[in-house]
Protein backbone atom coordinates (compact mmCIF):
# COMPACT_ATOMS: atom_id res chain seq x y z
CA UNK A 1 0.00 0.00 0.00
CA UNK A 2 1.19 3.48 -0.86
CA UNK A 3 -0.51 6.38 0.88
CA UNK A 4 -0.11 10.08 0.08
CA UNK A 5 -0.74 12.67 2.82
CA UNK A 6 -0.69 16.44 2.46
CA UNK A 7 0.23 18.88 5.22
CA UNK A 8 -0.04 21.87 2.88
CA UNK A 9 -2.38 22.96 0.09
CA UNK A 10 -0.29 20.94 -2.37
CA UNK A 11 -2.11 18.35 -4.48
CA UNK A 12 -0.43 15.47 -6.25
CA UNK A 13 -1.37 14.77 -9.86
CA UNK A 14 -2.06 11.23 -11.11
CA UNK A 15 -1.87 9.43 -7.77
CA UNK A 16 -2.83 6.00 -9.16
CA UNK A 17 -0.23 6.30 -11.93
CA UNK A 18 2.49 7.27 -9.43
CA UNK A 19 1.56 4.44 -7.06
CA UNK A 20 1.97 1.93 -9.89
CA UNK A 21 5.33 3.45 -10.87
CA UNK A 22 6.62 3.34 -7.28
CA UNK A 23 5.37 -0.22 -6.78
CA UNK A 24 6.93 -1.35 -10.08
CA UNK A 25 10.22 0.33 -9.08
CA UNK A 26 10.28 -1.56 -5.78
CA UNK A 27 9.65 -4.88 -7.54
CA UNK A 28 12.31 -4.13 -10.17
CA UNK A 29 14.86 -3.82 -7.34
CA UNK A 30 13.95 -7.28 -6.01
CA UNK A 31 11.77 -6.14 -3.12
CA UNK A 32 8.07 -6.30 -2.37
CA UNK A 33 5.75 -3.46 -1.46
CA UNK A 34 4.68 -3.22 2.16
CA UNK A 35 3.38 0.10 3.48
CA UNK A 36 4.84 3.35 2.21
CA UNK A 37 3.53 6.67 3.51
CA UNK A 38 4.47 9.89 1.75
CA UNK A 39 3.92 13.17 3.60
CA UNK A 40 4.12 16.32 1.49
CA UNK A 41 4.86 19.23 3.80
CA UNK A 42 6.59 22.59 4.12
CA UNK A 43 10.14 23.52 5.10
CA UNK A 44 9.18 24.16 8.73
CA UNK A 45 7.94 20.61 9.37
CA UNK A 46 10.83 18.97 7.54
CA UNK A 47 13.35 21.16 9.37
CA UNK A 48 11.78 20.21 12.69
CA UNK A 49 12.06 16.49 11.83
CA UNK A 50 15.64 16.98 10.62
CA UNK A 51 16.66 18.58 13.93
CA UNK A 52 14.64 16.23 16.16
CA UNK A 53 15.53 12.88 14.56
CA UNK A 54 18.79 13.46 12.69
CA UNK A 55 20.39 16.32 14.67
CA UNK A 56 20.82 18.30 11.42
CA UNK A 57 19.95 21.99 11.71
CA UNK A 58 19.53 22.42 7.95
CA UNK A 59 16.81 22.53 5.34
CA UNK A 60 16.41 19.49 3.15
CA UNK A 61 14.01 18.28 0.49
CA UNK A 62 13.43 14.75 1.83
CA UNK A 63 13.73 12.66 4.96
CA UNK A 64 12.97 8.96 4.88
CA UNK A 65 12.34 6.59 7.77
CA UNK A 66 13.02 2.99 6.78
CA UNK A 67 10.96 0.26 8.46
CA UNK A 68 11.89 -2.51 6.02
CA UNK A 69 11.15 -6.07 7.14
CA UNK A 70 13.34 -8.48 5.18
CA UNK A 71 12.56 -7.88 1.49
CA UNK A 72 9.34 -5.99 2.24
CA UNK A 73 9.68 -2.22 1.87
CA UNK A 74 7.93 -0.21 4.59
CA UNK A 75 8.60 3.38 5.51
CA UNK A 76 7.69 7.03 5.73
CA UNK A 77 8.94 9.64 3.28
CA UNK A 78 8.58 13.33 4.14
CA UNK A 79 9.04 15.77 1.26
CA UNK A 80 9.21 19.55 1.49
CA UNK A 81 7.28 20.89 -1.46
CA UNK A 82 8.99 24.26 -0.92
CA UNK A 83 12.47 22.70 -1.24
CA UNK A 84 11.46 20.73 -4.33
CA UNK A 85 10.21 23.92 -5.99
CA UNK A 86 13.39 25.82 -5.12
CA UNK A 87 15.58 22.91 -6.30
CA UNK A 88 13.65 22.68 -9.57
CA UNK A 89 14.41 26.36 -10.16
CA UNK A 90 18.07 25.97 -9.14
CA UNK A 91 18.56 22.88 -11.33
CA UNK A 92 16.58 24.43 -14.20
CA UNK A 93 14.10 21.56 -14.42
CA UNK A 94 10.34 21.48 -14.05
CA UNK A 95 8.68 20.93 -10.72
CA UNK A 96 7.08 17.56 -11.55
CA UNK A 97 10.38 16.07 -12.73
CA UNK A 98 12.15 17.19 -9.57
CA UNK A 99 9.27 15.96 -7.40
CA UNK A 100 9.33 12.53 -9.03
CA UNK A 101 13.12 12.35 -8.61
CA UNK A 102 12.79 13.06 -4.90
CA UNK A 103 9.91 10.62 -4.51
CA UNK A 104 11.89 7.74 -6.02
CA UNK A 105 15.07 8.82 -4.18
CA UNK A 106 13.45 7.85 -0.88
CA UNK A 107 12.40 4.48 -2.27
CA UNK A 108 15.93 3.82 -3.53
CA UNK A 109 17.27 4.49 -0.03
CA UNK A 110 14.85 1.84 1.25
CA UNK A 111 16.27 -0.52 -1.40
CA UNK A 112 19.76 -0.01 0.03
CA UNK A 113 21.22 2.70 -2.20
CA UNK A 114 23.30 5.39 -0.55
CA UNK A 115 24.39 8.84 -1.70
CA UNK A 116 27.12 9.95 0.69
CA UNK A 117 30.22 9.00 -1.32
CA UNK A 118 30.97 10.01 -4.92
CA UNK A 119 30.51 6.49 -6.38
CA UNK A 120 27.34 5.95 -4.34
CA UNK A 121 25.97 9.28 -5.54
CA UNK A 122 26.69 8.39 -9.18
CA UNK A 123 24.87 5.06 -8.81
CA UNK A 124 21.93 6.73 -7.02
CA UNK A 125 21.57 9.28 -9.87
CA UNK A 126 21.65 6.47 -12.44
CA UNK A 127 18.95 4.56 -10.55
CA UNK A 128 16.85 7.73 -10.30
CA UNK A 129 17.28 8.38 -14.03
CA UNK A 130 16.33 4.77 -14.85
CA UNK A 131 13.17 5.05 -12.74
CA UNK A 132 12.26 8.40 -14.28
CA UNK A 133 12.73 6.90 -17.73
CA UNK A 134 10.30 4.09 -16.83
CA UNK A 135 7.82 6.70 -15.57
CA UNK A 136 7.99 8.61 -18.86
CA UNK A 137 7.13 5.41 -20.76
CA UNK A 138 4.07 4.52 -18.66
Amino acid sequence: MIDFNFETGFELKNEAYLKKWISDSIVSEGFELGEIVYVFCDDALLHKLNVEFLNHDTLTDIISFDYKVGKQINGEIYISVERVLENANDFKTNFDDELHRVMIHGILHFCGYKDKGKNDEILMRKKEDDALQRLSKM
